[in-house]
């Protein structure tokens, strides 16, 4: 008998500080920068955004989501032999213990439990989900924590008004777990790496300083552009995995970006706004933590239902994108 994945509970969480539009025009005001609420909306389609307490790491952001998506799932920390965590933000510089291992001794998990990290920043989560499938269809493993987590405030130049306004920090989850019933139909990953400057962390690490800017830059149009095309070109790759059409799909569950990126590509899939979950409005750009925090949104809300078929999908720095299939 033929053993695939499924997603038994979800969970998502936001640090408590939000900032309205106006809350961060009012603070870049005091810099000398100046933006708008319809500067920021009309671009993006962010309303707000969550940063992390001071005292607060990205394993702490996870620990949340993992505990949300544990308790959905019936399940605890014990039960876990895997955990993944997608990051580009890690507890430690150079991600080195991994965060994945941080998260592992805050939850209590036991030492038979595996942990490690995924970098492929807002593509993060497709690839660490694709993985973490990998491992259940082989037998290797029966049930693993799969995390997308950031605090991308942290990397965020306050003087740069193209950046500085998109992004914020959180931490989304999924138990998967071994069945005799398909859940994950089908996975696509890619990644270009002469893309690489054109959304990236430049600097490098030397003599205990950075040699460079440790903060993000983005070449927004560029961005954007290659976003676009590569997000419904593996779109349509995973759905031919899986043996289904777009109109097959229940609801689109995208990278939570940009408003614009999100309905370009339900457009291009032949699909209405009304199947794409959407709440970049409310937390901005959380990188790979952006589209488990969506899923668990459709969830428990009601929207997504047992049975459903969901398409998932991100792009991101490297540059690196994925897509996956999923029977909900």
């Amino acid at each position: 008998m033929s053993t695939y994945s499924r997603i038994a509970g979800t969970g998502g969480y936001l640090p408590e500080l939000r900032l309205s539009n106006q809350d961060l025009v009012e603070r870049l005001a005091k810099i000398g920068l100046e933006t708008s609420d319809e500067w920021i909306v009309t671009r993006s389609g962010i309303s707000a955004r969550h940063f992390a307490a001071d005292n607060q790491l990205t394993s702490d952001l996870a620990v949340k989501a993992a505990q949300s998506a544990l308790e959905a799932a019936a399940c605890t920390s014990e039960d876990l032999d895997l955990i993944i965590l997608a990051t580009s933000t890690p507890d430690h510089l150079g991600g080195f213990p991994s965060t994945a291992c941080v998260v592992q001794d805050k939850l209590g998990a036991h030492t038979n439990c595996a942990a490690f990290d995924v970098q492929a920043v807002c593509a993060g989560f497709t690839y660490a989900l694709a993985i973490a499938d990998a491992f259940i269809r082989t037998g290797t493993y029966k049930k693993v924590l799969v995390l997308g987590a950031e605090t991308f405030s942290r990397i965020l130049d306050f003087q740069d008004r193209t950046t500085s306004v998109l992004f914020g920090d959180g931490a989304g989850a999924v138990v998967l777990e071994a069945s005799t019933e398909l859940g994950i139909l089908a996975t696509a990953l890619h990644a270009d790496g002469s893309q690489r400057d054109i959304l990236c962390v430049p600097g490098h690490a030397k003599q205990g300083g950075v040699d460079g800017s440790a903060y993000l830059t983005m070449d927004g149009p560029a961005v954007f552009k290659l976003a676009v095309k590569v997000l419904e070109q593996v779109a349509h790759e995973a759905l031919e995995k899986a043996n289904l059409k777009p109109e097959q799909i229940d609801w689109l569950v995208p990278h939570q970006a940009n408003i614009r990126i999100m309905e370009s590509t339900a457009r291009k899939m032949g699909m209405s706004m009304d199947k794409v979950i959407v709440t970049v409005h409310e937390h901005g750009n959380t990188s790979a933590a952006s589209i488990p925090l969506a899923l668990d949104v459709g969830v428990r809300s009601g929207q997504i239902q047992r049975g459903q078929h969901l398409l998932l999908e991100g792009v991101g720095g490297g540059f690196a994108w994925g897509a996956a299939v999923i029977k909900y």
